[in-house]
């Protein structure tokens, strides 16, 4: 019998500055604000995927961009995977209503 693939886990060299961008990815992207929060990048333009443009756009608040640029590049690899994996979760429903984001073009 074969094993599960099992990701690594990774130890996060700044807790503090990683607590303060994944609690904004997981507040963006709780089921009380995704909604508004896809909207918000429809009307900016952005490209869901595109996790740097998003944070440059302080979509995520000011906060989030200012701690993601103190961690190093470890750090950033993680919150960029969290974030990623966190889109991915959203409901179907708006996935679909918002199709054009999650698109690839």
């Amino acid at each position: 019998m074969g094993t599960m693939f099992e990701q690594a886990v990774l130890s996060v060299e700044d807790p503090q500055s990683f607590g303060v961008v994944r609690a904004a990815i997981e507040s963006s992207f709780s089921s009380g604000k995704v909604a508004g929060f896809l909207k918000s990048l429809e009307r900016s333009s952005l490209r869901i995927r595109d996790f740097e443009s998003v944070l440059r756009r302080k979509a995520l608040g000011e906060p989030a961009l200012a701690e993601y640029a103190r961690l190093g590049n470890a750090d950033q690899g993680q919150i960029r995977e969290f974030y990623l994996a966190s889109l991915e979760r959203v409901a179907p429903e708006l996935r679909n209503k918002f199709f054009k984001l999650y698109a690839y073009y």
